[in-house]
């Protein structure tokens, strides 16, 4: 099984940048996609962004296209997600999902990080 830990988050005000880390372990050879998702209160849960292990590929929802970009560091078995220009619309709780060899959906997560932004 892969575990996932999620950090970085915190209060910062609007136009401000953060850095979230999660940090992979385990079997995370059956790792091949790793995803960052949100749900701010009262709604449901959102893609934000996801990265492949092999190659780097990258998507992003189109909320956040521009602002965020999503990386990894395979030789730590961690993944980034740098968001910059940040607006309070991106306040929620941001969870790290890890898509697991031979499936086709997101199905190990985190605890979560909560990012705050301030107008």
């Amino acid at each position: 099984q892969v575990q996932l830990v999620e950090s970085g988050g915190g209060l910062v005000q609007s136009g401000g940048s953060l850095r979230l880390s999660c940090a992979a372990s385990g079997r995370t050879f059956r790792s091949v996609r790793m995803g960052w998702f949100r749900q701010a209160p009262g709604k449901e849960r959102e893609f934000v962004a996801a990265v492949r292990w092999n190659g780097g590929g990258t998507d992003y929802a189109d909320s956040v296209q521009g602002r965020f970009t999503c990386s990894r560091d395979n030789a730590k078995n961690t993944v980034y997600l740098q968001m910059n220009s940040l607006k309070p619309e991106d306040t929620a709780v941001y969870y790290c999902a890890a898509q697991v060899l031979n499936t086709t959906h997101f199905s190990v997560w985190g605890q979560g990080t909560q990012v705050t932004v301030s107008s």
